[in-house]
């Protein structure tokens, strides 16, 4: 139970870091870069040894796309949790799981009962309700930021569980095509910082480097604790999930609410209240 209470508090505070960032004048995107050289750096701690990578491995590209993945994604969170909130930001991250789970009945030919039919259908209103949609059409661009967050963590989400079901058989290759996909997303954001900072774009903030590091460790440890809360035979993976992402949104909703000032309008509660609904069924079923 310890990690599956911990994976839900790293969240938090990640969310919570992203909304913190503009009040001290954090770059995001150098924090997000530094972030993933961390988790490398980390990961390789753990491991005990810098990782010997076949280059003809057939899941090398496959890390590479998911790596890219971290980075757009990470960005798009970034900038959606100062735009919209936490709440909002969690929701949408949070009922992507819808999107590996469709794979997996359409892919993987998984059993769709009626309970998770249900699930899936409500994640339309749930994203809605939480982002306002039918309100405030001046703010339609922010509006649109959640759902680009929904589709891009839940394909990445798919992407992984796909790795994971075909080539990652064990523990100690898990560990290393980890740290590959960490290594994919340090360089290619590294890659993308160059040419802005070469292009007068941007110039590097030494506090954003530092908020980088701040960021990539509970960054990594969250995915670790995840995956010990997923094999800690406290709960089934099928139910650890939904429980972990509906125990996230929970405690992130709160500490946007009473930390941050966000306001508790009837639509967001709505859309929580949904959200949690659907994971609920996702996992009954």
């Amino acid at each position: 139970m310890r990690f599956l209470l911990l994976t839900i508090l790293l969240n938090v505070l990640l969310v919570a870091e992203f909304r913190y960032f503009p009040r001290i004048g954090i770059n995001a995107l150098q924090a997000i870069v530094t972030n993933y050289w961390v988790c490398v750096v980390t990961g390789c701690l753990f491991l005990g040894s810098l990782p010997v990578v076949d280059p003809s491995a057939v899941w090398l590209p496959v890390a590479a796309a998911i790596g890219l993945g971290f980075i757009v994604v990470f960005n798009i969170m970034a900038f959606c949790t100062r735009v919209d909130g936490i709440t909002v930001t969690t929701v949408a991250n949070k009922l992507s799981l819808v999107i590996p789970v469709s794979m997996a009945v359409i892919v993987w030919h998984e059993p769709l009962g009626w309970l998770k039919l249900v699930g899936l259908a409500l994640s339309v209103p749930a994203i809605g309700l939480a982002a306002g949609w039918g309100s405030a059409p001046g703010k339609r661009a922010s509006q649109l930021l959640p759902i680009a967050l929904f589709v891009g963590s839940g394909l990445l989400d798919a992407l992984v569980n796909m790795a994971q079901k075909q080539w990652l058989s064990s523990q100690a290759l898990q560990a290393v095509f980890a740290i590959c996909a960490f290594g994919a997303a340090a360089v290619l954001g590294t890659l993308y910082l160059a040419v802005r900072i070469a292009t007068g774009k941007e110039a590097l903030s030494g506090k954003s480097l530092l908020a980088g590091i701040a960021l990539g460790i509970p960054n990594y440890f969250s995915i670790y604790c995840y995956i010990h809360a997923l094999h800690s035979g406290f709960l089934s993976s099928s139910a650890a999930i939904p429980v972990c992402n509906i125990g996230t949104l929970v405690a992130s909703a709160l500490v946007g609410m009473f930390l941050f000032r966000e306001p508790p309008m009837l639509k967001k509660l709505l859309g929580i209240a949904l959200a949690i609904g659907a994971m609920l069924l996702i996992a009954v079923s």
